[in-house]
């Protein structure tokens, strides 16, 4: 799979309250990148705890469940577009059906 906006990972893990999320987004990063997912049930396999919001979106838990992360995923194409990533508690005032990635 390939990453869209890989460098908005890294200049999240920049800013002071996401430094603890680093190590794991880079391991998600490592493991995305040498997976080939053709549909959310291959995903699963590999992510149980992910949640499939529609037929693209989907929400990794990072950390444990301390951060959250939602991407976009193009399964045909094998591109996966990070949309927004946050705390476990600024994600529950959000709408993750909905958010837009703002750059």
């Amino acid at each position: 799979m390939r990453i869209i906006k890989e460098k908005t990972l890294t200049d999240y893990c920049r800013l002071s309250k996401y430094r603890k999320a680093e190590e794991h987004l880079k391991a998600w990063v490592y493991e995305v990148k040498h997976s080939t997912w053709n549909n959310a049930n291959e995903l699963k396999l590999k992510y149980r705890n992910a949640s499939i919001i529609s037929s693209k979106r989907v929400v990794f838990n990072i950390r444990g469940n301390d951060y959250r992360l939602i991407v976009d995923i193009e399964y045909k194409l094998k591109i996966i577009f990070v949309v927004w990533l946050g705390t476990h508690e600024e994600y529950d005032k959000i709408n993750a059906k909905t958010i837009r990635n703002e750059d």
